[in-house]
């Protein structure tokens, strides 16, 4: 897959089959659109673009908003990329492209930019200035900007857009399970792994103090999960415990510490990309550190169940 952060300097696409949207998640409600993409494409003989914007249009619309994204930009690209898209074309997402009239939003940057053969969107896919321009916009100016439109069936919009918001409620409120049925992998975060107390090594659980990598990523609600953790390029199972640790001194800030299972090596100051596996139970607090360990070799034994599957 060829990225494209440039919109003037594209390429020209051959027969280019193009729809736009987020694509936050990457999930199986966006894949039905994808196989929808791929299926016209090859069809006429053409090239899948995809077209997305950066950084997400709610943070020019409304500035004011709290973001939590599924995916990073680059977490995005790679998902795309496993789907076997061509192209994905990355637009700046600024206030005068909001702002644009919608008739110029169709013959300047939709036709001038990617002069497209089809273009496939949803019937309720709105654009330029105070979101005037719509499917039937998009209809009217197809003919004589020298392309088709094609929609996107209702219900793959419904889904798309019911499996969107039941993924991000799941993630923040610890349902890994459903979260991710709905993305068909696993919810995964990225970051670096930080000093931490150290505390966890006189329990026999040393564990890696995570510092996510973006601060607009979705973290997952307060509990202790089943993960696989990638890092120097391998992968090892393990369990992660975001919360407060309320036994140990109740910091009031959320930390994010995983052990990893069979595992000695110093990772200070390393990238690792966390997998969250499974939900094992609410963040609890205890009578004392015996029981927090006693607890801990529960927790251990019932990720070691779980990944064994």
């Amino acid at each position: 897959m060829q990225i494209h952060p440039d919109i003037s300097a594209l390429p020209l696409f051959r027969n280019a089959v193009v729809t736009i949207g987020t694509f936050d998640g990457v999930h199986t409600g966006h894949k039905q659109i994808i196989k929808q993409l791929k299926e016209e494409a090859k069809h006429i003989n053409g090239e899948t673009v995809i077209v997305t914007f950066s950084p997400h249009p709610r943070k020019i619309v409304n500035p004011g908003a709290t973001i939590e994204l599924l995916n990073t930009p680059e977490e995005k690209a790679a998902l795309l990329a496993a789907e076997g898209i061509d192209h994905l074309v990355i637009v700046p997402f600024t206030k005068t492209f909001a702002e644009q009239p919608a008739s110029e939003y169709i013959t300047v940057f939709l036709q001038g930019r990617l002069h497209p053969r089809t273009v496939i969107i949803g019937y309720d896919h709105r654009f330029g200035k105070n979101r005037e321009g719509n499917y039937l916009m998009l209809e009217a100016f197809s003919a004589r900007c020298g392309f088709e439109v094609k929609e996107i069936p209702e219900k793959v919009l419904l889904e798309t857009a019911v499996s969107s918001t039941r993924i991000r409620k799941a993630i923040a409120g610890g349902d890994i399970a459903t979260a991710n049925a709905l993305l068909g992998y696993d919810y995964f975060f990225e970051g670096t792994v930080v000093d931490g107390n150290k505390l966890g090594r006189t329990l026999g659980y040393p564990t890696a103090n995570i510092q996510p990598s973006d601060p607009e990523k979705l973290i997952p609600g307060f509990g202790i999960y089943t993960v696989e953790v990638e890092v120097k390029g391998k992968r090892y199972g393990g369990m992660m415990s975001i919360g407060t640790r309320p036994t140990i001194d109740d910091s009031k800030t959320r930390t994010i510490e995983v052990n990893i299972f069979d595992f000695t090596d110093d990772i200070y100051g390393e990238p690792i990309k966390v997998y969250i596996k499974a939900y094992l139970r609410p963040e609890l607090k205890f009578d004392g550190l015996d029981a927090l360990k006693d607890q801990l070799a529960l927790d251990k034994e019932d990720s070691l169940r779980i990944l064994r599957k």
